[in-house]
């Protein structure tokens, strides 16, 4: 795919990238139409890219037939108003099939979920991405980093031997850490995305970031909006004024090894009337006493 191409998914990275949520039915199934209209409201809320699959959208307790449908309502729903990153992974032959279903329906990259095999070497770590890159070289490709050891150095020698890969989804909890990734890895080589949202978006943006992730961007588009601009102006103050709405919120998503990470996006939604608060296990629903706080803070952001 030639540089020009690959120049617009670079555009896309460096933005709000949305992580939509999966609603669910009664009956425990994907509920459709709930989900194609909360990325309306996504897509009419300003937001231009959006990860199907990811983990605000509960991808580890998806079937893979789930995996693909979440995928095809996502890129239908969406057209051409904004670009799709489709969330793979899992063994190297799911993920490249994924990613080639991702392809098939029109969705312009991947991110590729770091692997949870308990044993991950380096050159192992290099090998998995570059089996899913070559097997897709017309796709931009994502890695999603969460593992602090990892060199950058080694993200170099993948994008050497896969140009496909254009952007890293960093989500180590290490502002110096991540600076230093990024400058090792070549800090112009790549889009850098905050992979640990707004709550570490100025840091990371004054690393070097470009974009960052959002879940809490399925409440209150606006907002997330609103973060991004700042800090693309360079107005870290005003990005803070952000940071402190947002605040609660996100501890409370954080809390106990972010265990209710999902729990309290889906619970604020609720609270809207924009779809059930089912999670899936090993998440769990919020207990009765803590869901008017999260409803209170959705309240105040909703215009």
């Amino acid at each position: 795919m030639s540089g020009v191409a690959f120049e617009t998914q670079r555009a896309a990275l460096a933005d709000v990238v949305a992580i939509p949520v999966t609603p669910f039915a009664e009956d425990g199934t994907v509920d459709q139409p709930a989900h194609r209209a909360l990325l309306r409201r996504l897509l009419d809320g300003g937001i231009n890219t959006l990860t199907p699959n990811g983990n605000t959208g509960e991808f580890y307790t998806l079937t893979p037939e789930e995996r693909l449908l979440v995928t095809e309502l996502t890129v239908d729903e969406a057209g051409d108003r904004a670009a799709i990153l489709v969330g793979v992974g899992h063994d190297v032959p799911t993920a490249i099939a994924a990613a080639q279903h991702a392809r098939a329906g029109g969705a312009s990259m991947v991110m590729v979920h770091q692997p949870i095999h308990p044993y991950v070497s380096e050159g192992g770590w290099v090998d998995y991405h570059r089996a899913i890159a070559e097997a897709v070289p017309d796709l931009g490709v994502v890695p999603y980093i969460r593992n602090a050891s990892l060199s950058g150095l080694r993200l170099a020698e993948l994008a050497d031997v896969c140009p496909n890969v254009i952007g890293v989804k960093y989500a180590v909890p290490d502002a110096a850490r991540f600076a230093s990734f990024a400058r090792d890895a070549g800090l112009e080589r790549f889009v850098w995305v905050a992979g640990l949202a707004e709550p570490y978006a100025p840091s990371y943006f004054s690393a070097g970031a470009t974009g960052f992730t959002s879940g809490l961007v399925n409440v209150a588009p606006a907002v997330s909006l609103n973060m991004i601009e700042a800090l693309r102006s360079g107005d870290y103050p005003a990005a803070m004024k952000v940071w402190e709405q947002i605040r609660r919120f996100e501890e409370l998503r954080g809390a106990n090894a972010s265990a209710n990470n999902v729990t309290v996006v889906k619970e604020a939604l609720a609270s809207l009337g924009l779809c059930r608060r089912d999670v899936r296990p090993p998440s769990r629903a919020l207990p009765e006493d803590e869901r008017a706080e999260v409803a209170a803070i959705a309240a105040g952001w909703s215009i």
